[in-house]
């Protein structure tokens, strides 16, 4: 890891096409502010976390779904049932 130390308006470099600003400093908390080409992904760290964790579980139940459509669709009329009842 490396580890920097900067001041307000100063920033951090990544490559040619990614900066990192420090905006504002105070009571504990650092405001950065970060300029990146639109299709780099920007997460915070628990954000992205989450994003990991609800992909795997989609995938996780995409593979237990039918493959034949037609039960798929019994399925689906047979949980439409039960909701009306």
């Amino acid at each position: 890891m490396l580890i920097l130390t900067r001041k307000i308006n100063e920033e951090i470099k990544i490559g040619s096409d990614i900066s990192i600003k420090i905006l504002a400093i105070s009571e504990g908390q650092i405001k950065i502010g970060i300029s990146a080409p639109e299709d780099v992904e920007i997460f915070r760290s628990e954000i992205y976390e989450k994003i990991k964790q609800v992909t795997i579980e989609a995938s996780i139940k995409g593979k237990q779904q039918p493959t034949d459509i037609s039960k798929l669709k019994v399925n689906q009329i047979r949980k439409l049932g039960k909701e009306n009842e």
